[in-house]
């Protein structure tokens, strides 16, 4: 008999686990959150993300006793971290979104009003390190992270340190913002969005090296088959060039004057060799590693959704 570490739920099923879980959020609310290829409905709010709202509450909750406990036994008061929560998956599945709706979600708890969201976008080394270290085509893959860094952003959230900083990353401009800095204070939570959070490398029994997953207290997979992924990111990559890529700014602008069969290939050409390659070498073997997994169907809806037991 074959045994899985997860418990799978069905749409039907996950939804009647919202329980009396409020909506709070409006269609204007959601249009704002969604992404730009993605059609996020009221219902899957209600139906996926409400269900998840209320069991990371719980989450929250118990950690919190946790920690009394622990204050307890040690006869004094800890200062209290913030609960960590990442959520990973390939470009293009809707990961930010998933993490911009959850923010909005927890922030409206009465126990946890204060939710911050960083992406790992701001820990890539700048272009000009990428270059002269040959990584360009490698942006996104784990080795072209400044892991040092954002451990240490990390560290400083969980030791109850005043503030930490991340640096800030432009999509648009496709490089680290010089200078600027997102401050990160003393939040309730902080939910970390980004391809490879879950990633652990080589690492061999008895190493001693800090993960970033080793900061999370709760962590989600967003997940698809890699054609329908493909599929999104094409049907991105050609949004893109009608909208931002025409920006002066933009640093794809040089593709928005590309014909169609031109853009098409490019963009299959950058799935295939970098993006697609990312998921199947680095994101998708990290997936197991997620306490809750979210599958996703062909129109961008949740489907399944996987809740790990072990």
């Amino acid at each position: 008999m074959s045994f899985s570490a997860y418990t799978s739920f069905e749409r039907a099923e996950w939804a009647r686990l919202r329980d009396t879980t409020p909506l709070t959020l409006s269609e204007t609310d959601l249009e704002e959150l969604q992404g730009l290829n993605e059609q996020l409905s009221l219902q899957e709010v209600v139906e996926v993300y409400l269900p998840l709202s209320r069991l990371l509450n719980l989450h929250v909750a118990a950690t919190r006793e946790l920690e009394r406990v622990t204050d307890r036994f040690l006869g004094k008061t800890v200062a209290r971290n913030p609960y960590i929560l990442g959520v990973a998956g390939s470009v293009a599945v809707g990961k930010s979104t998933t993490a911009r709706v959850l923010r909005a979600l927890l922030a409206r708890w009465p126990d946890h009003p204060r939710v911050d969201l960083v992406t790992t976008d701001g820990f890539l080394y700048p272009n000009k390190v990428l270059e002269e270290r040959g990584l360009m085509t490698r942006k996104g893959f784990p080795e072209s992270y400044d892991r040092r860094r954002l451990l240490r952003f990390l560290a400083d959230l969980k030791a109850g340190a005043p503030e930490a900083r991340a640096p800030v990353y432009s999509h648009l401009v496709y490089d680290i913002l010089p200078g600027e800095e997102q401050v990160v204070r003393q939040p309730d939570l902080l939910i970390l969005e980004g391809l490879t959070v879950l990633d652990k490398g080589d690492a061999r029994p008895g190493d001693d090296a800090l993960f970033v997953s080793d900061y999370f207290d709760f962590s989600i997979y967003v997940d698809a088959p890699e054609a329908h992924i493909k599929e999104w990111f094409l049907q991105r990559f050609r949004r893109l060039r009608e909208t931002s890529f025409r920006d002066p700014k933009s640093y794809f602008g040089k593709y928005a004057h590309l014909s169609d069969e031109e853009a098409q290939a490019f963009a299959g050409k950058v799935w295939d060799q970098i993006n697609g390659a990312n998921l199947r070498e680095n994101i998708l073997p990290t997936r197991e590693r997620a306490h809750l997994i979210l599958e996703k169907g062909p129109g961008h809806e949740v489907e399944r959704v996987k809740l790990r037991r072990l």
